[in-house]
């Protein structure tokens, strides 16, 4: 594969998980990460859920911590997330929303949103090999970016994915948001790809992201199986009890024990 793990730490114990932070060395660049491991011995590797951030956010962000020492310590899950794209430490320091997305734009969204893509595919691979996870029992979490960046990676897992929960995203943009980064046509044809069973969060008042392109969106997913749920408020909102569904959603497709 060409890749190699550099471990930034031997690992530290937070809220009963086993957190690891790395960069994957690749020919395209480093990678940062950081995976959430049970700290309880296992039998086997356990299940993996990639957790995707949201805009001006990181790979450590509070709700993705969050949700790896939960997936991690009550669920028997390893959790990883990779900072996206101008985001955390692939940058020298934090840029705002208007700078990341020019840059993004600048990149070229098609060409962005493969590179994440791979540089998912190569992180779960590589943590493979070393036997730290089972890279044949995914499943894939995120909302607003972590869904733009998420859907074209749920996209080539394949049969290794096992769900995806996704949301607060669509098809249709606002203003607000850099022309750029639509990609309408991308986005339908990779969520077409994805036939894991689909949890899907619309927020209903969302000034981001219009209801109906994310009903459309949620309308195109290929999954046979797919539920959406909906709950009031902007964008930036999230009902706690939306989390436990999220969670519950992962757990039961991921065979995993569960922790309440």
């Amino acid at each position: 594969m060409g890749e190699t793990v550099v471990w930034a730490d031997r690992g530290v114990v937070d809220g009963g998980a086993v957190v690891r932070g790395f960069h994957l060395r690749r020919a395209t660049g480093t990678v940062p990460g950081v995976l959430w491991l049970p700290r309880s011995p296992v039998a086997s590797p356990p299940p993996l859920v990639l957790l995707g951030h949201g805009g001006s956010g990181h790979k450590r962000s509070e709700r993705i911590s969050r949700l790896g020492r939960w997936f991690a310590s009550r669920a028997g899950v390893a959790a990883l997330a990779i900072d996206g794209p101008h985001h955390g430490e692939r940058v020298p320091g934090p840029l705002s929303a208007p700078e990341y997305q020019a840059r993004m734009a600048e990149d070229g969204i098609d060409v962005v949103l493969d590179r994440m893509a791979d540089d998912w595919r190569a992180a779960v691979d590589t943590l493979g090999v070393l036997g730290l996870v089972d890279p044949g029992s995914l499943a894939h979490l995120g909302m607003s970016m972590g869904a733009r960046f998420g859907i074209p990676s749920a996209a080539t897992l394949g049969d290794r994915l096992r769900c995806v929960v996704l949301g607060k995203f669509g098809l249709r943009q606002a203003p607000a948001l850099h022309p750029g980064l639509q990609a309408p046509e991308r986005m339908a044809a990779d969520a077409r790809r994805i036939t894991a069973p689909a949890l899907f969060h619309v927020q209903w008042h969302d000034e981001l992201f219009p209801r109906d392109g994310q009903l459309a969106l949620f309308d195109v997913l290929g999954s046979q199986d797919k539920q959406l749920m909906g709950h009031s408020g902007p964008h930036a909102e999230t009902n706690p009890g939306a989390v436990v569904l999220w969670r519950d959603f992962v757990v039961r497709h991921l065979g995993a024990r569960g922790g309440g």
